[in-house]
């Protein structure tokens, strides 16, 4: 297992730096690092929770003597995220996240001063939730069969995933694939608009991507999706579009904007299954063949980034499950 870097650990506070720098060596593959003021510090790893066990300086699943986060080692991490600057980082914590070197993302919650319906910052920051980004190049390669149709052209892909199941690192795949090019499917790379309102996919640190999303991919961050998309399509004539998480009506309608300018789409939408999100009304018209005519459908049975089956829309039927 790949040790967590050290951008990561240094950005702890010292309390917590050698015990993360531990168990960082345990068979595990650590996806989150929880830090919740006055709570056990937990670590998800390997899909499940985890505690820090100070009798043997090891995780463990049961809270046996569980190391208790301190408000100060809450406030320390926060502040060496931010470089001891908060200020310079103020547009950052407003939306709720500060993106490391490296594309790790930080969550952070605690006070919220909203002003004109607008959160203006975050104050008294009560828990910090690190999740660790990891690219897993070639984890696409499986499914390019059924995204790639013909000579450089896209079938419009929905990505039907729960959380923490490999979304985001597939996504991330697919992009470097076709911006790219893959020469075992004859596609010879077309230019790629990758709106990251998150700033997961890319996980650009001063503006610089800091994972392999391919040389033909112009990248918008931390950007409203629906304002991206309509951003893109006027300046950078992309040939494919792809966003993360869609989830309201005028996302769903910069979606139609782009097809209708002839621009090919990758998203994905937080759900388990198609019935899920026929069943959720706003978004059921994601599943009009007219939008996208393929579905991929994730889980994590045999770990995150399992693919369960893929589901043609025009052709109406089901392909495989791994």
């Amino acid at each position: 297992m790949k040790k967590l870097c050290d951008e990561i650990i240094n950005s702890l506070s010292m309390n917590l730096r050698e015990k993360i720098k531990n168990i960082s060596n345990d068979n595990v593959s650590i996806e989150e690092i929880r830090l919740r003021s006055n709570k056990p510090l937990i670590v998800n790893a390997n899909n499940k929770d985890y505690f820090y066990n100070l009798n043997s300086n090891k995780l463990d699943l049961n809270m046996d003597n569980p190391y208790i986060v301190s408000k100060e080692d809450v406030e320390q991490t926060f502040q060496i995220i931010c470089k001891y600057s908060i200020h310079s980082f103020m547009d950052d914590i407003k939306k709720g996240f500060i993106t490391l070197r490296g594309g790790h993302r930080v969550g952070l919650v605690g006070k919220a001063i909203v002003e004109d319906g607008q959160v203006k910052n975050i104050k008294h920051i009560s828990s910090l939730n690190i999740r660790v980004s990891r690219e897993v190049i070639g984890c696409s390669d499986k499914i390019l069969s059924h995204i790639i149709r013909g000579e450089n052209q896209v079938n419009n892909t929905l990505i039907i995933s729960p959380p923490q199941c490999g979304k985001t690192t597939l996504v991330r795949d697919i992009v470097r694939n076709l911006s790219n090019g893959n020469e075992n499917y004859g596609f010879k790379g077309i230019k790629v608009a990758l709106i990251d309102e998150r700033n997961e996919i890319s996980g650009s640190y001063l503006g610089q991507p800091q994972m392999d999303i391919g040389i033909r991919t112009d990248i918008i961050e931390t950007c409203p999706k629906d304002l991206g998309i309509t951003m893109l399509l006027r300046s950078m004539s992309p040939n494919l579009i792809v966003t993360d998480e869609i989830g309201n009506m005028d996302e769903i309608k910069a979606l139609y904007t782009a097809l209708n300018g002839g621009v090919s789409l990758i998203t994905t939408v937080h759900g388990d299954s198609i019935e899920d999100i026929k069943s959720r009304k706003e978004l059921s018209c994601l599943l009009d063949k007219e939008l996208f005519t393929k579905v991929i459908i994730l889980s994590a049975k045999r770990g995150p980034g399992t693919i369960e089956k893929i589901y043609d829309l025009e052709e109406k039927r089901w392909y495989f499950a791994n």
